[in-house]
């Protein structure tokens, strides 16, 4: 990149009100592997259901861990579609440690189905809280989340993959959870940048946005942040609701669909929402749709949806140094550490994801500041 273009970036993402990078987390203690007094960490895991952003996190946080030395470095076998199960299957009987166990029988996912999810809570909460054979538990997703930071039981919970742990009421505040045992990393701003960035990358009037009316949907779209931007920046928002954290899937994935297609002809750019209806099998239609009504198209997840076609995002590097972010706070826990005592604040670096085919296919041409700006760029 050019000294000159580089200039042009730094003065863009200074513009956007990009945040710095997460300090470290509790410095005082360590995230050298030791035992629990001669024996393994006992380790549990618990999701409301299947999702690609909490397989993903899952697998970083191993790899990180692997890096730290808590587990044998190994090569991660290729995971199918979004299910953590066969990933803790492989753990447990493939992963070599002197200081981990992922307990065979600690692997709960409710499949978004409210009365499976009341069982398993239930059953969850008496194994940490009077079985307690769990040193750690891994609520993974804003829906365990609320499930397990609580004042139920003392078991450290680490609540990873909320859209926003602060809003959702999963913690108190970005320095306390409100519990000794609990920790959840949390960047409150996120979705205000990225909705920023997408105004300023494309400059829409009308923003469309898919969503399910609830509190639990509000949260995963970052309405309270869409609002907020929409007000200051004098932009219009058109909602379309959908179905989310459902038992059917295909119903859940068919209202997305059907949002799209309502709201094409109705905004300039749309703005997509995590949720559970957008999959590795709903996102080549959503792209199909936004592009043949030439709408340019945000990922709330990140660039792997850039990758399969939406326009733009910000880039995670798979997750990868949010994994490392994960596993040194479970080291610091296994070395003594009281969740709360350690920085949930996690800011992800000002890098963007582009999708250079979808620009074309839209008519859309990328002002050279974002092009320089650019950590992963697509050409498929």
């Amino acid at each position: 990149m050019s000294s000159a273009i580089r200039y042009c970036v730094l003065i863009l993402l200074s513009a956007l009100t990009f945040p710095s990078l997460a300090l470290e987390a509790g410095e005082d203690f360590s995230t050298a592997p030791r035992t629990n007094d001669g024996k393994k960490w006992r380790i549990a895991y618990y999701e409301g259901g299947e999702y690609r952003d909490y397989q993903k996190s899952f697998k970083q946080t191993i790899r990180g861990l692997m890096k730290l030395g808590w587990i044998d470095k190994a090569d991660i076998p290729e995971q199918a579609g979004e299910q953590t199960k066969e990933l803790w299957k492989w753990l447990t009987t493939n992963a070599s440690s002197e200081y981990l166990d992922f307990v065979v029988d600690a692997h709960y996912s409710a499949a978004w189905n409210d009365k499976l999810r009341t069982k398993i809570v239930q059953e969850l909460m008496e194994r940490v809280s009077t079985r307690q054979d769990i040193d750690l538990l891994i609520a993974m997703g804003t829906q365990a989340g609320k499930d397990f930071a609580n004042g139920n039981h003392n078991t450290p919970t680490m609540v990873l993959s909320t859209s926003n742990a602060l809003a959702s009421g999963i913690i108190k505040s970005v320095e306390d959870s409100g519990f000794d045992h609990v920790h959840a990393r949390v960047d409150p701003k996120r979705y205000d940048r990225q909705v920023r960035v997408f105004h300023e990358i494309v400059g829409f009037k009308t923003l469309g946005v898919a969503y399910e009316d609830s509190v639990n949907g509000r949260s995963y779209a970052a309405m309270d942040a869409i609002e907020k931007v929409a007000e200051e920046r004098g932009f219009k928002i058109e909602r379309c609701f959908t179905k989310t954290d459902i038992a059917d899937t295909a119903e859940a994935e068919q209202t997305v669909t059907d949002c799209f297609k309502e709201l094409a002809g109705k905004v300039d750019a749309v703005y997509v929402t995590v949720q559970q209806g957008v999959t590795t099998r709903t996102v080549p239609e959503l792209v199909r749709v936004a592009n043949e009504h030439k709408i340019p198209t945000f990922s709330q997840s990140g660039a792997e949806e850039v990758k399969e076609g939406f326009l733009v995002s910000m880039s995670r590097r798979d997750f990868k140094k949010l994994g490392e972010f994960h596993s040194e706070t479970f080291a610091k826990v296994f070395n003594g550490a009281n969740p709360n005592q350690l920085n949930q604040l996690y800011e992800e670096p000002p890098k963007i994801a582009l999708n250079l085919k979808t620009a074309e296919a839209i008519g859309f041409d990328p002002p050279v500041v974002i092009l320089g700006a650019a950590d992963e760029i697509f050409n498929q």
